[in-house]
Parts: structure tokens; sequence; C-alpha cells
């Protein structure tokens, strides 16, 4: 649809406006299919306009996610109009400063805000787990999931972008520790998650957090979530301030377990997540030739080197990371 047309198309919906000298702009916004524009009619007035494929159903739950993360507390986007037969959203803009944006600040300002993000995604936590079902969900993390993950970064870092030999690749996937990882994490009690809970995905509005892009929200680990924003490829932490947040959420949510138990699974879900995210940057990066995401590759192994050695049963994962070559080959594919 022309940029014309969604002018016309929120015209039609918000007539107040009729008379308004309407401005619109394409926005970036990370790996998504979705496109994202701000539709400004003056100064002081602007909201976000998302168009996305209505065949997918992912992108049809956002709207009731929203609806459903407001009326249990937590802050998200307030959806202005949502015409489904068109695949388009209105929805609140909160402007541009997401918690990515001030990563440099001094940890006094950045504590501030990792605590009140981890503050909204206790909320979520804390959910009545049953109450996401009116939701249609996409299915819960379960161990078929985990190994997706798994094999995802597998086959799209280390096979796409490093161009590992299949042999060397297939022997990491039958190691006994990543099926049992799978299994290990799979039995686990399930809450809400938001299942990309990174910096980019958390907006800073009038000193207040507030989640987006949770058309992923389903039912699985509160550390997977943890592990999400504490083990971050977009942010550096140093030791003491992840510990310090870790311990936050730890202390302000009930979660049955100890703290010895409670940060197993956490580098366990660290494990998950890293792998994860490798996998995205390799089919961004190398088949959507998005080629900005190539460069948190290292950042990601550098921190998942960490969570493995850290992690029970993960030594030889550390030692394979540490071999990885600095640059994938052929070089001029990728480069």
């Amino acid at each position: 649809m022309s940029l014309e047309r969604l002018v016309d198309q929120t015209r039609e919906r918000f007539p107040h406006y009729d008379k308004s000298n309407v401005e619109i702009l394409p926005l970036e916004k990370g790996g998504s299919d979705r496109s994202y524009y701000r539709v400004r009619f003056s100064t002081d007035h602007s909201l976000i306009l998302v168009t996305y494929n209505p065949e997918k159903p992912e992108n049809e739950r956002f709207v009731a996610i929203a609806k459903f993360l407001n009326e249990i507390g937590v802050n998200a986007p307030f959806i202005y109009h949502h015409d489904h037969l068109q695949g388009l959203i209105w929805m609140q803009d909160l402007g541009e400063e997401d918690l990515w944006h001030y990563r440099n600040e001094p940890w006094g300002t950045r504590r501030r805000f990792y605590e009140a993000a981890l503050d909204q995604i206790g909320l979520l936590h804390s959910s009545d787990p049953d109450s996401g079902k009116k939701l249609h969900l996409q299915s819960c993390f379960d161990e078929s999931l985990y190994r997706w993950e798994q094999n995802y970064c597998l086959q799209n870092c280390f096979g796409l972008y490093f161009q590992l030999p299949a042999t060397e690749i297939d022997k990491l996937r039958r190691h006994a520790a990543f099926d049992n990882l799978a299994k290990r994490l799979a039995s686990y009690q399930r809450v809400l998650v938001h299942r990309d809970f990174q910096s980019q995905n958390i907006i800073v509005w009038n000193e207040q957090l507030y989640l987006i892009d949770f058309q992923g929200l389903r039912p699985g680990l509160r550390q997977y979530d943890l592990a999400s924003l504490l083990f971050d490829p977009y942010v550096t932490f140093v030791h003491q301030e992840r510990e310090h947040l870790f311990q936050y959420y730890f202390e302000r949510n009930d979660h049955g377990c100890t703290l010895p138990e409670f940060e197993r699974v956490y580098l366990d879900c660290g494990i998950q997540r890293l792998m994860q995210a490798l996998g995205a940057y390799g089919v961004l990066g190398v088949l959507r030739e998005k080629k900005e995401f190539l460069r948190h590759i290292r950042p990601a192994i550098k921190t998942l080197i960490e969570v493995a050695s850290a992690a029970e049963n993960f030594s030889f994962f550390a030692e394979f990371l540490t071999g990885l070559p600095d640059r994938p080959k052929p070089q001029d594919r990728l480069a």
C-alpha cells in the first residue's frame, strides 16, 4: 500500500484530523516483517501505523495481547484502531527512545530503567497463565521448541554464517547435553513470557517503561525472559551490573525455588536464548541481507562462552565457541 493510501486510510479513521497537514515517515524496526510508520498531524499529535501480513497469525495476536497487557497492569502501547482485513494497526506513539538508547549512560541511570523493566516483566510472569488461553497464543515452550532453537543456531549461524562442515555441526547436534537441556527446561512449570525481552523491545516514555513486539508471548520460563534482557547482545554489562539485576528480580518475585536452583535454570536459558539470537542473526544477516545484524554475532558468542562456561555440562560448548574463526568463510560473501 502506497504512503498516500496509508494517509487516506488514516484520515478515514481519524476524521477530526481531516484538515491537518499529515506527514508520514517510515520507521526502521529491526528484523520484523511488519512495516512501521510515524503519522504526524502536528508537533504535538502523532501515532504509529503498522502494516502487516494478515495471513500470519502472530501479527493478528498483537492487538489482543496489547489489550491483555494493559488489563494486567503491564505498560503497552494503546491501540486506537485495528483493521484486520487490510492488516493495519494505528497505535499510541511512544517515541523513539528504547532501553538500548541508554546503553552508554552512567550505571545509575541505566540501573533505574532496567529495574523498572524487570518490574514490568514481573507483572506478566505473576499473571494467571490460563488467562492467555483466550489469546490463542503461539505454542508453549516445550522440548521440541528448545531443540528447534538449538538447531536454528547450528544451521544458520555455525553453518550458514561460519560455513562449518556439516559433519562438525551434526556432531555438535548429537551431543547429549543439548538433548538433556531441552528435556530439563521443558520439565519446569511455565508462566507467560514475552519471548523477545531485550533492550530494543522496551520503550522509555515519560519516565515509564513500555513493552513492544510482544506478539511472540506464550507460556515459558521466566528465566528465559531474564536471560534475554541480561545477556542481550546489543548491550554490554559488567559482571556486577548483571548480578545486581539478577538479584533484583529474584528478590521481588515468587518463583518457588532457591537461589542456586533459580540460577541454574537462568544459565540454561541463557544458552537457549543466545543460540536463538545467533540463529536469527544468521538468517537476517545472510539470507535477508540485513548486514547490520552480523555485527552482533561476535558479542553474542562472547557472552555465550561466558554462560556456557558457568553452566553445568557445557564446558565443551565453550571450548567449541572459543575455537570459532574471527570471520566467516568465504569472507567476500558475508562482508
